[in-house]
């Protein structure tokens, strides 16, 4: 049963910068993706890497501004966020998946989220 603990959300302000980490635990963790869901909302895919990292696919809406990285020494992936938008506010979940699936029911575990606003 892998189980996944996400960390660093917050408020930033426009412009601004986070980083998001998932750390990983319990199992073999294969590809990694973040999704993210703000309230009234679908949830919607960020991004996701494979085990080796050399694979990432991201959101259109987040290219170019958000990085996702991985650590696997440290079962840790990461979430670079940089010049963030308003529209960027929602709570952001790690996933574990098998391949580099943009669709959430491909992922097998889920973290429990962590919560990014950002102010205009």
């Amino acid at each position: 049963q892998v189980q996944l603990v996400e960390s660093g959300g917050g408020l930033v302000q426009a412009g601004g910068s986070l980083r998001l980490s998932c750390v990983a635990s319990g199992g073999t963790i294969y590809s990694m993706g973040w999704f993210r869901q703000a309230p009234g909302k679908e949830r919607e895919f960020v991004a996701v890497i494979s085990w080796s990292g050399e694979d990432i696919r991201y959101a259109d809406s987040v290219k170019g501004r958000f990085t996702i990285s991985r650590d696997n020494a440290k079962n840790t992936v990461y979430l670079q966020m940089n010049r963030v938008k308003h529209e960027d506010t929602a709570v952001y979940r790690c996933a574990v998946g098998n391949d580099l699936s943009r669709v959430a029911t491909h992922y097998d575990y889920w973290g429990q989220g962590t919560q990014v606003t950002v102010s205009s």
